[in-house]
């Protein structure tokens, strides 16, 4: 093993509820749904209306702006509705999908054989172009940049995170199918970022064309910014592009295929989740089903994702286009009498707020509950604990706050999106709402700069 880049800031949130690794068997999915909110900062232009029957891959909207950047039905089938919100905001296109699955026919290739302009529109026509994301920015990845270099992690470390070596087992093929693919796209490296210590899948161990890094520590190690930044940073001016180990393996299926195939490994985390296990599922498919039985209590949180960053799906959601994690916890609406009097010996806490930090090993119960509203933003120095970034994240949030371009770009906001605060947001005193200031600032910033 090569030099082990370790990670000494950070925490890892343990919480009851992680998947056993077995798989279990998904329950019949009756409707899917692409949801625009999954991407960031995309207006969809619809493609196909109610009634129009798609094919697996067949394009249902373009980003505005970007015609060339297509997102594609998960399945076959019928556009059922559009769903839309306040100003006639879409929210969501529902597909009826076939009793079988067709697929668009994009044709099999070898990507040794390819250009990086037919790799690169096949992509774009598949859909499979939207898993792409670049940074900085965090957004899909544009297909006119030269990337320095691409980045996968192939370790997540987020609260009750898949084992990634278990999800990629048997995927060796597709993986480097996908891997020599996205050799085309940049003159740089492949960088592929794996937990030390740790025997990796047959589809990380042998990849080939990828220089492999390994880390260890606490979260975020686990994140792509936090290996970007301890690899190959970002200067101003410069690109990366980022994918997970899932999405490259849709990416070899398009080549090795010829077909748009976006199924998914996801695991079915949190402490309401009677046997929390692996399914095997497509990116859009309707939650209702997995939900309806082998959940404890009533008033829980769904969540597409994980806990820090994921977004509130609802007992009758979507799987996120690209997620890979499923969570459920109690809703924690309720009020608690004399909560920070109490010892709290099973209350998670980051400093020594409760007793609970004579128990480090401890595995918590957790809701959603804030224990408190946003107040004054004070100093105290929280977020450089857990936040392994050579930058100064509080006063980059207050650059961000007083939208100071200039002042953003010298604290290093090229090098960070919004998933790099979660951890921040969960010990910030003041309640700041970090991921969303974070993800505001980076979009204004877009603006400006295009």
């Amino acid at each position: 093993m090569s030099n082990v880049i370790k990670i000494r800031k950070g925490y890892d949130i343990k919480l009851i509820g992680a998947a056993e690794q077995k798989f279990g068997d998904a329950p019949s999915v009756s409707h899917y749904a692409l949801i625009p909110d999954d991407f960031t900062d995309v207006i969809p232009k619809l493609e196909a209306r109610e009634g129009d029957k798609v094919l697996a891959g067949d394009p249902v909207f373009h980003i505005k702006g970007k015609e060339a950047i297509k997102v594609c039905a998960p399945v076959s089938g019928e556009i059922a509705e559009v769903v839309r919100g306040a100003k006639r905001k879409i929210e969501a296109i529902r597909i009826l999908p076939d009793s079988e699955v067709k697929y668009r026919d994009f044709g099999v290739s070898n990507p040794a054989d390819l250009s990086r302009e037919d790799i690169i529109k096949r992509m774009l026509d598949s859909g499979v172009w939207a898993n792409v994301e670049m940074r900085p920015y965090g957004r899909i990845a544009d297909p006119e940049d030269q990337p320095k270099a691409v980045f996968i992690s192939g370790m997540n470390t987020n609260p009750l995170a898949p084992d990634m070596n278990f999800v990629m087992s048997g995927l060796e093929s597709e993986f480097q199918t996908g891997i020599n693919a996205l050799a085309k796209l940049t003159e740089g490296k492949i960088h592929l970022s794996l937990e030390a210590g740790v025997k990796a899948c047959p589809a990380f161990e042998n990849a080939q064309g990828v220089t492999k890094h390994f880390f260890s520590g606490p979260h975020p190690a686990g994140n792509v910014g936090t290996q970007i930044h301890h690899i190959d940073p970002i200067n101003k001016g410069e690109v990366v592009w980022t994918m997970k180990p899932q999405d490259v393996v849709v990416l070899g299926r398009l080549f090795a295929e010829g077909k748009y195939r976006a199924e998914r490994i996801v695991a079915l985390t949190g402490s309401e989740v009677e046997q929390p296990m692996y399914y095997r599922l497509t990116s859009g498919a309707s939650l209702k089903g997995l939900f309806e039985s082998g959940i404890k209590g009533t008033n829980n949180r769904y969540i597409s994702g994980n806990v820090l960053t994921g977004r509130s799906a609802g007992a009758e959601g979507y799987l996120g286009f690209n997620d890979e994690q499923l969570t459920v916890i109690p809703e924690g609406d309720q009020t608690e009498f004399l909560g920070w009097v109490l010892p709290g010996f099973g209350k998670f806490s980051l400093s020594r707020t409760f007793w609970s930090w004579l128990t480090p090993n401890k595995k918590f119960k957790l809701d959603t509950n804030m224990h408190g509203e946003e107040r004054a933003f004070v100093v105290t120095g929280q977020y450089e604990k857990v936040f392994p970034f050579d930058i100064y994240p509080q006063q980059l949030v207050k650059a961000i706050m007083v939208r100071d371009l200039e002042l953003m770009e010298n604290l290093g906001i090229y090098e960070v999106t919004d998933e790099d605060f979660a951890l921040a947001e969960v010990i910030c005193t003041s309640k700041i709402p970090l991921q969303e200031t974070v993800r505001e600032g980076l979009d204004f910033m877009y603006q400006e700069m295009n």
